[in-house]
């Protein structure tokens, strides 16, 4: 495989590279849980890498992705998952185009099902405020003054998504929570009436973890914390297009909660600043990073670093 640069810990894996080349020498149905942000498409730009899909024309980006898909199946265990932040994309007229949406995650859903995935989990909207999207994208179809000149033209803001896709075949290690209640990762505060079930041991009963089971189940997570991300602005290259966008802590706490299980080898090809790693680790897993950019893998090490020092001082460990 093609890596620049790698670190290897008890807990982690980080490589330098381009990760269909990677995956190539990861161990077939080693994988318990993948999660991640692909590119979107050519809407930013991250690096002048040929092997960045990034770089790839709208028309062109799922030719490339594909590559992705299939070392996908191969690398994940039989019965699991793989969950896939996206989002529709606007369309431009400076791209010769109708300014309307394109359906973005439908073709990656499309793509997971071509290569022998199951469309496991439907679109889980995440909230945006579309005011906030209005002032930094200055779409029209977000603008108040497009209501007073002409509604036809109106459209609601673009909410993130999470979509999911299981392998077939029977999981071989189930992915059980019989005794702790779950953690709850959001904005929303547990019903205090529910406190009484924190040391519930039995999970069938133990209402607190009921009540987070119905928020995670909803298919609008509203009250994830979007400024609630790793570190990351140290990331940035001089010539970046100034687009990092770490995925929230609390997207990834909910995924991986529900998804993976302790023990497990967690798959990042897209890393970036290394959050899902970062999770992974702090839960119990095994992580493996996959990142293009060398100055994003810098960022990940330093953050994966921190976590072991957190870890040390609530042992009472000097850090």
């Amino acid at each position: 495989m093609q890596v620049k640069k790698q670190k290897i810990t008890d807990d982690y894996a980080i490589y330098c590279g381009d990760c269909v080349e990677v995956l190539e020498d990861i161990g077939s149905e080693s994988v318990g849980f993948s999660l991640f942000s692909p590119p979107f498409a050519d809407l930013f730009k991250y690096s002048d890498d040929d092997a960045d899909m990034g770089n790839c024309s709208s028309s062109a980006f799922f030719e490339h992705f594909s590559f992705l898909v299939k070392q996908l199946a191969r690398v994940l265990m039989p019965g699991r998952v793989v969950a896939v932040h996206c989002m529709d994309l606007p369309t431009f007229k400076r791209d010769g185009e109708a300014i309307g949406i394109w359906d973005f995650p439908g073709e990656i859903i499309r793509c997971f099902i071509d290569h022998g995935f199951i469309y496991h989990c439907p679109r889980i909207a995440i909230w945006k405020d579309p005011l906030l999207a209005a002032v930094r994208t200055k779409a029209i179809g977000l603008a108040h003054k497009q209501v007073v000149k002409d509604s036809a033209m109106i459209r609601a803001g673009i909410p993130d998504c999470i979509v999911a896709f299981r392998k077939g075949g029977d999981n071989p290690v189930p992915i059980e929570h019989k005794e702790l209640p779950f953690e709850y990762h959001g904005s929303r505060k547990v019903p205090r009436k529910l406190d009484k079930f924190l040391d519930h041991k039995d999970m069938k009963t133990n209402k607190r973890s009921h009540w987070i089971w119905q928020q995670y189940a909803s298919p609008v997570w509203f009250d994830i914390r979007h400024t609630k991300v790793l570190p990351y602005r140290e990331a940035r290259d001089g010539d970046d297009e100034k687009h990092i966008c770490p995925l929230q802590l609390d997207v990834i706490e909910r995924c991986m909660e529900l998804w993976s299980a302790k023990g497990d080898v967690v798959l990042s090809p897209f890393m970036g600043v290394g959050s899902e790693i970062y999770v992974a680790v702090k839960n119990g897993r095994k992580g493996i990073g996959i990142e293009l950019k060398e100055s994003y893998c810098k960022q990940a090490i330093r953050n994966l670093r921190s976590l072991k020092q957190a870890k040390r001082s609530s042992l009472g460990y000097e850090v």
